[in-house]
């Protein structure tokens, strides 16, 4: 197997058992989390670079009540691992549901750690379910 895949795989395993900080120790120091995206005001899709503010990342996923995570399909090449994931959501302070299959795309350095993350995700639906705002 890959042994990017395998890392992938096993940051999902510490995620379910809540073990943010290994998690963590997977990535780079300097990870760039969500690298290349805009910030909307959603809090669990704020751009970052480092670990300490990836953990900011962990914490505002406690806004949401996580009904389904689930990890479906694992394409590798070179340095990068996608992931088709999907999620079932609601934000707690609204009440609001998201439902959806985005894809998480990891990039590796020559180290091994995750240099960068991104999430590829319907963010017009998490900006509404998090504003409280009928879908469209």
């Amino acid at each position: 197997m890959n042994p990017q895949v395998d890392t992938v795989k096993r940051i999902y395993q510490f995620f379910g058992a809540g073990e943010i900080p290994r998690i963590l120790d997977s990535l780079a120091p300097e990870v760039e989390w969500e690298y290349g995206a805009v910030d909307h005001g959603i809090p669990w899709y704020v751009p970052r670079r480092g670990r300490a503010e990836v953990a900011k990342f962990f914490a505002a996923l406690s806004l949401l009540e996580i009904k389904t995570f689930a990890p479906q399909a694992f394409l590798s090449g070179e340095d990068k691992v996608a992931v088709t994931v999907e999620l079932h959501a609601r934000v707690k302070a609204t009440g609001r549901a998201i439902r959806e299959l985005e894809m998480h795309l990891w990039t590796f350095g020559a180290d091994g750690k995750v240099a960068r993350f991104k999430h590829l995700s319907d963010t017009h639906q998490h900006y509404l379910a998090w504003r409280g705002l009928p879908p469209d």
